[in-house]
């Protein structure tokens, strides 16, 4: 599979001396769905914002189907879509004329064949007519996707895409997404929501701190790197976890009536046996015990935390 994009050694420093992105590479492969993970301030939104032209960047070079980003701008740019976080929208135009307005605006001819394609994708055509003051919050999202596609780029970048939305819209954008792909299109999303990243990506990047700290297929990460949790529920709660057990890692929930552990399942060794014995020689009478698969979420915050130590560390 070819890559659309190439990201390599860019640098990001403000001029506070604050280092934003510090020698990320990065590659998107053509037609995949990349979901870029990462907590608040990590280089994320940054990092877009950069590849879009919004921001300039210090060291580095990144390429978007060979067109160099800053010798080729235009080129490159032509052929990327950007949906903000920011619901910014003129209020008082008509969903149709907002998005064939903004195919003008990349000296695109009319094409409203294409347009009227586009709004059907995204169930907008029977709001087509209709105010963006009208619409509701999920609708103005989909009038944004629409929007950044309407000059028919190769790359879509969605900037915490369900942000602020309920459950039930946010599971209807994901199938949006979806399509879309199945349409050709490149989608690069930030996203808060791990179950997003789970649901809707063939492959996840992590970020924290400025730097990639991880990129690696969505089943591959969770199964490499995924670990088992061993719930154990108490018959009665205990006040604190027993000094006898505390090379075990337990945690001890709010109720204190149910152990948590976690084990990697490849190792040559889980501790089980040895906790379960332990447990048993405390007099503590265990109600019932249970296995779960550790999710994207669970792996994706001990890498944030394993990366942050190392910072300290260094």
């Amino acid at each position: 599979m070819s890559e659309i994009l190439q990201i390599s050694k860019v640098s990001k420093i403000y001029k506070n001396k604050f280092q934003a992105l510090d020698d990320v590479s990065l590659n998107i492969i053509e037609g995949e769905i990349f979901a870029l993970l990462g907590p608040n301030g990590a280089g994320k939104s940054t990092l877009i914002n950069i590849i879009c032209g919004i921001l300039n960047f210090n060291y580095g070079n990144i390429t978007v189907n060979n067109f160099d980003i800053r010798k080729q701008y235009r080129q490159a740019r032509s052929l990327i879509g950007i949906v903000p976080q920011e619901l910014n929208l003129e209020a008082f135009e008509t969903v149709w004329d907002n998005v064939n307005y903004s195919r003008g605006l990349y000296g695109k001819p009319s094409n409203h064949q294409y347009i009227e394609r586009l709004l059907k994708e995204l169930s907008l055509w029977e709001k087509k007519d209709n105010k963006l003051r009208e619409l509701s919050g999920g609708m103005k999202r989909r009038v944004l996707i629409a929007k950044a596609l309407s000059h028919e780029p190769k790359i879509l970048f969605l900037d915490e895409p369900t942000a602020s939305v309920d459950v039930e819209l946010r599971k209807d954008m994901w199938e949006v997404v979806k399509r879309l792909k199945n349409t050709g299109v490149t989608i690069i999303l930030t996203t808060h929501y791990i179950e997003e990243a789970e649901e809707i990506a063939d492959r996840v990047g992590i970020i924290n701190n400025g730097k990639i700290i991880l990129v690696d297929e969505k089943e591959n990460l969770i199964q490499k790197l995924g670990r088992k949790i061993l719930k154990i529920e108490l018959a009665n709660p205990i006040k604190i976890i027993p000094s006898g057990l505390s090379h075990f890692n337990l945690i001890l929930n709010e109720k204190k009536d149910v152990l948590t552990y976690i084990y990697d399942t490849k190792g040559k060794n889980t501790g089980i046996t040895s906790l379960l014995s332990e447990i048993k020689s405390l007099g503590i009478q265990l109600k019932d015990i249970s296995t779960e698969q550790s999710s994207l979420e669970s792996i994706f915050l001990n890498l944030v935390k394993e990366s942050e130590n190392e910072l300290v560390r260094s």
